[in-house]
């Protein structure tokens, strides 16, 4: 069926009458003008349409039981657009054909709300132990004895994997929706959380029952809108989501929720909260959301030993394989709402309920065979053909072998019996082998000597783990990996070149490197198959555009190995021209932070190659910026001598706005926390493994509003 949304049911609503079906005699309705009995009916048809196709969403999204087909259901909504349009006095902004993403407003931004309940954290817990220890101590803070006969009941749920949402309704309708935030404050996402279909905009609530309430839950990514997002994106050179769950988050941060509309996002909901609730129970108050048209999970039960709960968490350790959505464990709440408040909370998370983590998901397949694939840099990075096996949702049949290094601890073969895990990860990695006892002669396994693409000779470093192809300027994946990232969003940015593209100008031999991209002419590209006049001037023109790129984003651009966007920034400030970088001596350029011996050589090898000067000269007569403006003046010592690892979702700037301060004020950015690390500048959703390496090691984590703080109490 046709994805749509829950809509309200109009206040203004007159009783069914009319035909609703999509034959109604309305349908080749053409004249200007109609009688008043005539448009008395069709308005009274059009209201009745709208309470129609939000039933049959009903049934659809929360039920799973549609009543229609999809084409019934798409001539009833054009019909319904018929209609609308020959009654403009009866438009509604949340009729199910103004729902539509592109019809949504942009937002400046998000407003941050106090959340009227704190939205507090779970406490974690990874055993059946710490289960066992809970429901324990549980039972002991309630005071019930030993071999009482009547034990709490404990509702058992999945532990959907994304971000936390809070939905406030006001008479019936949704009016906020706040993010976690820091569990005081989040931000209102509205109007993104308005494109999600199985939210309800408006429930009609019973008689004698609060129409003012929250319910809460989590806003997920699909598992197939994930591998599609994920298609784009690497069709775009755009990097990659790890997991549905940061996916998720980086779409309910979009300001456009016409980019959010497209994502695909779902929502399961867990937890009404009212200051009149409809039951006594936690699982009555879900029976009642679900009644209203909320979404919720059919994965609860109520459990009444610890062996039910137990019993819950194997059946679904296994059956969460099968599901649509991302689950990283089980959540325990004790049922009885007075009970809740009897056991209360900590200063961070409710007594009254626990969060259990499944192990991170793996499984045994067959090695069938080691490949072989070149990067733009010459590193060659043996990968691993599996058996296809499911994995969190997925099949995977390929798994990075990194390195020969990592191939020989491992003490891997082609044709061995391997371990592949995901763990929070969507990126499958093999943790090792499966002792099979195996006996058939097989043999060793040997890294490749020769290139797989052009045949050169490899070479290693003995500095370094991988091998690589020393033909830089002949081997295929190379030249075109150049290019690849050249083009790229956070190098040139040039719109239109993907991977196929490149393949195509390479086959025609139009283009062998970067410099050659400022030739093309629209008339040579229209040549390609699938190109016409549009398609091929929009390439000319992105070209054309990339002409105004900053300097150090041209000096990322170019390809000097160990050259990153981070050591570009600061290269580019330090020599403001590719002449005055190419004149450099090895001990300027290791007076920069971060360039040391090995980025400095790297550099000046880079000038000493013909073919390099070769391609620079002919970007600078097309144009490239190959110069910039003088660094600007540090602000203050403020962050001296403090290494900085930026992890999260910020409210006030950017993450790159948030690089630019800490160097502004003396600090370094970092990527990965170590014992070096002077503290962590944490925002929303910061990645748990950064946080549990930040706490093991001791390290502060400080939010955007300290830092901020920080910075300007010291200039």
């Amino acid at each position: 069926m046709k994805q749509l949304d829950i809509f309200d049911i109009l206040d203004n609503a007159a009783p069914d009458g009319g035909t609703s079906t999509a034959d109604a005699a309305v349908t080749g309705h053409t004249e200007d003008t109609t009688s008043d009995a005539s448009a008395a009916a069709e308005r009274a048809q059009l209201l009745s349409l709208r309470r129609e196709l939000e039933e049959h969403n009903y049934n659809y999204y929360v039920l799973s039981t549609p009543t229609i087909s999809d084409r019934e259901f798409d001539e009833k909504m054009h019909l319904l657009e018929s209609l609308e349009a020959r009654h403009p006095e009866l438009a509604d902004p949340d009729s199910p054909t103004q729902h539509v993403g592109s019809d949504l407003q942009v937002s400046d931004g998000f407003a941050q709300l106090a959340h009227r309940r704190p939205m507090l954290s779970l406490q974690n817990t990874y055993s059946e132990a710490d289960i066992r220890q809970w429901y324990d101590r549980v039972i002991k803070d309630l005071g019930i004895g030993a071999g009482a006969d009547s034990l709490p009941e404990i509702v058992c749920e999945l532990k959907y994997d994304g971000l936390s949402i809070s939905l406030w309704y006001e008479d019936g309708k949704l009016t906020h929706a706040l993010t976690r935030g820091d569990g005081t404050r989040g931000d209102d996402v509205l109007n993104n959380i308005l494109t999600i279909r199985n939210i309800p905009r408006r429930v009609e609530v019973p008689a004698g029952e609060s129409s003012t309430f929250e319910i809460r839950g989590e806003v997920l990514l699909p598992w197939a809108s994930f591998e599609r997002i994920n298609r784009e994106r690497e069709a775009q050179e755009e990097p990659l989501f790890a997991n549905p769950r940061n996916a998720a988050s980086g779409t309910l941060k979009q300001l456009d929720p016409r980019i959010v509309a497209q994502r695909g996002l779902d929502a399961y909901l867990y937890y009404y909260l009212s200051d009149k609730t409809p039951a006594p129970t936690h699982s009555g108050c879900l029976d009642y959301a679900r009644r209203l048209g909320f979404h919720i999970s059919d994965a609860i039960r109520v459990c009444r030993s610890i062996d039910e709960i137990m019993d819950f968490i194997a059946y679904w350790d296994t059956r969460r394989r099968e599901l649509p959505v991302a689950t990283d464990g089980i959540v325990l709440k004790v049922n009885d709402l007075s009970l809740q408040q009897q056991l209360g909370y900590t200063a961070k998370t409710p007594r009254w309920a626990i969060a259990y983590k499944f192990p991170a998901e793996k499984q045994q397949t067959l090695l069938r065979s080691i490949s072989y694939q070149v990067g733009r840099t010459g590193v060659v990075t043996p990968v691993a053909n599996l058996e296809p096996v499911q994995l969190s949702g997925t099949t995977v049949s390929r798994a990075t072998l990194h390195n020969e290094d990592f191939i020989r601890q491992l003490g891997i073969r082609e044709g061995d019996m391997v371990w592949v895990e995901k763990g929070g990860e969507i990126i499958p990695k093999i943790t090792g082998k499966v002792d099979d006892n195996e006996t058939s002669p097989r043999a060793d396994f040997c890294f490749i000597s020769h290139c797989p693409e052009c045949g050169a000779e490899l070479i290693r470093d003995p500095e370094e783990a991988a091998w690589r192809c020393p033909n830089e300027q002949g081997c295929p994946p190379q030249q075109k990996g150049k290019i690849e990232h050249f083009v790229s969003r956070k190098a040139m940015n040039i719109d239109g070149i993907g991977e196929e593209t490149i393949d195509l100008f390479f086959e025609r031999g139009m283009v062998h490197d970067i410099a050659d991209l400022y030739s093309l002419t629209t008339e040579q590209i229209m040549q390609l198959p699938g190109f016409k006049q549009k398609s091929a001037q929009n390439i000319v023109d992105g070209i054309s555009r990339s002409t105004q790129v900053p300097w150090e984003r041209v000096l990322f651009a170019i390809g000097i190995r160990y050259v990153g966007e981070t050591t570009a920034k600061k290269i580019a400030r330090r020599f403001t021209d590719i002449d005055a970088l190419r004149s450099a001596r090895k001990e300027e350029l290791m007076t920069i932070d971060d360039v040391g011996e090995q980025v400095a050589q790297s550099i000046i090898s880079y000038f000493e190659k013909p073919q390099n000067i070769d391609i620079i000269r002919r970007l600078q007569e097309a144009g490239v910026q190959l110069a910039g403006a003088e660094a600007p003046q540090q602000l203050s010592a403020a962050l001296d001598g403090k290494n900085i690892v930026i992890s999260g979702v910020f409210r006030h700037h950017s993450r790159d706005e948030y690089k630019q301060m800490i160097e502004l004020h003396g600090g370094k950015n970092t990527s990965s926390i170590s014992k070096k690390t002077s503290f962590v500048l944490a925002g929303e959703n910061m990645g748990p493994q950064k946080l549990e390496k930040a706490q093991a090691l001791g390290i502060d984590i400080i939010d955007e509003d300290r830092f901020l703080a920080m910075i300007e109490t010291k200039e």
